[in-house]
């Protein structure tokens, strides 16, 4: 569909599918406009580049600014595309996160997802809510998308661990009692590139790390050692010591 399309062409495209049926009262909100121009990026890269590679690869503010200019509907920001994808961006770390901790039968393992990217960290699978969205729903369909795991039958909704980081609320389920033989694999496109069972008493709650090691989520592996400079931990270490009091409790 796309092998022979020039890139206004496929921006055509792009805005038929993700910006023409949008209403037209949240064609004048600035960061509604902006996630779907984020669907149509991950589309771009995701589709529209593997079957046309001699299409360019550009940062998600630098698409945005080239749709800003090519598609009518959003030219009242074309003149300052810089300022609405900042605006863009202070709003969308204030959107609530919502996900789960995963615990083994044992609850000495959680299991963790890497980004795609080469830099990624760990983390829990977690995603923003969308607009009136419930929290169990929210944190049900990402788990789904970043390990095809569904956590509906063991959502529990007062078991949960909630705290703020930098004005953004993060609401995570705590499902427990998960055989480590489970298959998980994620149903997004380069979304997530690692999925494994961490030792509990090894994550940090500060900047040390002693791991004995992982065991692999996919396979329900057996722990191997890993270094610090291919394992970071930053983005679950405010959780940690709240996990393990409710596994001691």
């Amino acid at each position: 569909m796309f092998e022979n399309a020039t890139f206004a062409e496929v921006l055509d495209d792009l805005a038929s599918r993700f910006i023409i049926n949008v209403p037209e009262e949240e064609l004048q909100e600035i960061e509604r406009i902006c996630f779907q121009i984020e669907q149509a990026h991950w589309f771009y890269d995701d589709f529209v580049r593997e079957q046309n590679r001699s299409l360019p690869s550009m940062t998600l503010k630098t698409f945005a600014g080239r749709m800003f200019k090519h598609c009518p509907l959003l030219s009242q920001w074309a003149h300052d595309s810089d300022m609405a994808y900042q605006t863009f961006l202070e709003y969308k770390f204030k959107v609530p996160v919502c996900g789960a901790i995963i615990l083994n039968q044992m609850l000495d393992k959680v299991l963790l997802v890497k980004g795609w990217s080469s830099r990624a960290s760990w983390g829990f699978p977690r995603g923003k809510i969308n607009k009136d969205e419930p929290e169990w729903q929210c944190a049900q369909r990402e788990v789904i998308e970043e390990t095809g795991f569904d956590i509906l039958p063991y959502l529990e909704e007062e078991e949960r661990i909630e705290i703020t980081q930098a004005d953004q609320k993060v609401l995570l389920y705590i499902i427990a009692g998960i055989d480590e033989d489970t298959v998980f694999m994620p149903t997004t496109r380069k979304e997530i590139s690692q999925i494994q069972w961490h030792y509990l008493e090894d994550l940090p709650c500060s900047k040390r790390v002693d791991r004995k090691g992982v065991a692999d989520g996919q396979s329900g592996g057996t722990p191997t050692k890993s270094s610090d400079k291919e394992h970071r931990y930053y983005l679950i270490k405010p959780f940690v010591k709240r996990i393990k009091t409710w596994v001691a409790r």
